[in-house]
């Protein structure tokens, strides 16, 4: 069977991951079919995901894995799942930054692709307790020198978490004391029951201070999140203004975030109204 060159690696496992997790598990010879390649790229593909710790391998296929609700993965696991995702997302929450705004980031890998999509945005102060994130613009400024406009970053301390986010009451008291126009928010999980939520309970108390800090929050999520609950929730999605995602979140999905939010942004898509104001 010839390989399917349309699809690169990283979309057919991003498609085979989606079809585990909606039938609750698959076989390889189902696969091939379906993606029009061989039995062992699609080995190779579950080798790979099984690797992440997003799937099980078991005789002749597949099966979900079922995370505990306080499992925590650590950055590098998680800034290998859905990359194109992320990073089309990155660049359609970019586009609601305007120069010169007081903005916060969280921590995640979603905001980490952010983050890179920021650096020509001019005189930003940007607050944020993920070291990953601080790291980006300290990098920019090292390797280009000191340039106008650069921008101002504010990091928090705190206990550092798997995710490489700083949480706790050092981190809770400085972003207490903070005012930001925006909040970029990246999300362990995303229901209409629980809202926003994460597996670790520091991380959610820092996430409430910093939604408390915010005039607008702005979530950054791929469709992977929605529908997954942490351990604790730390906002409902009532107090979320903006959803930035992508095509992969279903209809059904669409309807209900339209229901509880004033605007949904799908990365690739257009609004109805492009002009409108987050």
């Amino acid at each position: 069977m010839s390989e399917n060159q349309n699809l690169l690696a990283e979309q057919r496992r991003s498609l085979i991951l989606d079809e585990v997790r909606r039938r609750g598990g698959v076989r390889v010879n189902e696969l091939t079919r379906k993606l029009g390649v061989s039995d062992m790229t699609v080995r190779r593909d579950l080798d790979a995901l099984a690797r992440q710790g997003v799937l099980e391998k078991v005789h002749g296929g597949a099966v979900p894995v079922v995370e505990a609700s306080t499992h925590e993965p650590g950055f590098e696991a998680k800034s290998g799942l859905e990359l194109t995702a992320k990073e089309d997302i990155a660049r359609a929450a970019a586009r609601l930054v305007a120069p010169g705004a007081a903005i916060a980031l969280s921590g995640g890998t979603t905001t980490y692709a952010l983050a890179h999509q920021l650096l020509d945005v001019p005189d930003l102060t940007v607050v944020t307790n993920s070291v990953r994130v601080a790291d980006v613009f300290h990098a920019a400024q090292r390797s280009s020198g000191p340039r106008q406009g650069a921008a101002t970053v504010v990091l928090t301390g705190g206990v550092r978490t798997p995710s490489d986010s700083l949480v706790g009451p050092v981190a809770d008291q400085a972003i207490a004391a903070l005012h930001f126009d925006l909040l970029f928010l990246g999300v362990h999980g995303i229901s209409v029951e629980a809202g926003l939520s994460t597996p670790n309970l520091a991380e959610a108390e820092t996430n409430r201070r910093l939604v408390q800090s915010a005039r607008r929050v702005v979530v950054v999520a791929d469709h992977t999140k929605w529908g997954k609950v942490g351990l604790s929730s730390f906002a409902s999605l009532e107090r979320v203004d903006t959803l930035v995602t992508d095509a992969g979140l279903p209809d059904e999905a669409r309807g209900v975030v339209a229901e509880h939010l004033r605007r949904l942004v799908v990365a690739g898509e257009p609004e109805p109204d492009e002009d409108a104001d987050i």
